[in-house]
């Protein structure tokens, strides 16, 4: 499977971000930094993109996302309640009007019979609106999982920054 060439909607989403004069962070589970990579990539980034925290494990996003341990307990990484929590620490701690969150499952290990290898949880917050989250399922493998994870943060990111 070819890698996806994510120049387009990182140009739009930059676009649409510096048309408000907004900035973006990501909190990156699965994906590994692989969404601020992307958008790094772009000249001037650093008018619109603020960081990224990459919380690959419990601990870390508990710590420096604010995670609440019994989210993690309960639900597990990989879910919609964890998701949300991510993406709203990333927008307080960051301090940033747009931000999106990705965990999920990228193979090949780690998958059980209720979270398939391909599953995740992609959850955004945009100022003046409360943050939504939504599952995703991705076939390929490892790095197929993580690029689709990557397009699809940026593509829910530009749709819903469209309709403001």
């Amino acid at each position: 499977m070819p890698l996806p060439d994510l120049s387009i909607a990182i140009d739009s989403l930059a676009l649409k971000l510096q048309a408000r004069q907004w900035r973006m962070a990501t909190a990156e589970s699965c994906t590994g930094g692989l969404i601020a990579a992307c958008c790094t990539d772009k000249p001037g980034a650093s008018t619109w993109f603020e960081g990224s925290i990459v919380a690959y494990s419990n601990s870390i996003k508990t710590a420096l996302l604010g995670v609440p341990p019994s989210l993690l307990n309960q639900h597990g990484a990989v879910s919609q309640a964890v998701a949300l929590a991510m993406t709203e620490g990333v927008a307080e701690r960051l301090s940033v009007d747009c931000a999106v969150a990705v965990t999920g499952i990228a193979g090949p290990e780690g998958a059980t019979a209720d979270k398939p290898v391909g599953l995740v949880w992609l959850a955004w917050q945009i100022k003046g609106r409360p943050p939504q989250a939504q599952s995703l399922y991705f076939t390929g493998d490892r790095q197929a999982v993580r690029w689709q994870s990557a397009q699809a943060a940026i593509d829910i990111l530009v749709e819903n920054l469209s309709t403001i």
